[in-house]
């Protein structure tokens, strides 16, 4: 995984708030392909040894809702490339609504309450991951309607593949108890919730070293199992509180 020549970005990456983070990112060359190599033979190594979780978990899908096992929303990755992910569907089929989910969203299936509390909707993401359309570690990729809402500055996030798992979406990780009373909730979720996922992505994206991306990994399961508040809050006051 490198990253490619300035000139090959989009037009609209190529502006000046892009650029320090850009020229961060191109001093690591070495990690990142280290990253892409961790990524193949973890992701590989996964799927093969999780396939009977994988298959117990499609066949309650299906008996549990009518529809596909797959949901496959078009996200947005690195480049601002757009791919169709690979998640376990956890809502019925063509609910429709917001992009995002608030806490006891009646279109979320029986199963897929139960998926989604351990974040085994995920799991499939690591053929993204295989496809280079994904990466561990890196901004959870976003629906085209929000990444149209970006800022300059937010643009840098897309100099690298989104990820399964970050540090926002540990802080984040009741962001649809955040949602829960909101009206409109994809008004609310660009105007309160992602400026400040987002400023914690580029915290991310600015500091981004292996042992820290190792570290996210560390926290996102301690977060799945309810033990990371304290540290989750931490980071999320140290950075919010930056600039």
């Amino acid at each position: 995984m490198l990253i490619c020549k300035w000139e090959k970005l989009p037009l609209s990456m190529q502006n000046d708030e892009v650029k320090p983070y850009f020229e961060k990112l191109k001093k690591k060359n070495a990690s990142l392909i280290l990253k892409r190599c961790f990524d193949v033979v973890t992701a590989l190594l996964m799927l093969i040894i999780l396939s009977p979780v994988l298959l117990v978990l499609a066949v309650m899908i299906k008996i549990d809702s009518p529809g596909p096992v797959f949901y496959r929303q078009e996200r947005v990755t690195q480049y601002g490339e757009r791919f169709r992910i690979f998640k376990f569907r956890t809502m019925k089929h063509n609910a429709g609504g917001a992009s995002v989910t608030v806490a006891d969203d009646d279109r979320i299936t029986r199963v897929g309450a139960k998926i989604r509390k351990l974040r085994l909707d995920e799991f499939p993401q690591l053929i993204d991951v295989l496809r280079g359309k994904m990466s561990f570690v890196g901004t959870r990729p976003e629906a085209v309607k929000y990444v149209e809402k970006y800022t300059d500055e937010m643009k840098a996030t897309l100099l690298l593949p989104s990820g399964i798992t970050c540090l926002a979406s540990v802080i984040y990780k009741n962001e649809d108890e955040l949602l829960r009373d909101e009206a409109n909730v994809d008004k609310a979720y660009v105007e309160k919730v992602l400026p400040q996922k987002m400023k914690i992505n580029l915290y991310s994206l600015n500091n981004f070293s292996l042992w820290g991306e190792i570290k996210t990994m560390f926290l996102t399961v301690a977060a799945v199992f309810g033990n990371s508040e304290k540290t989750a809050e931490r980071y999320r006051n140290d950075i919010l509180s930056q600039g």
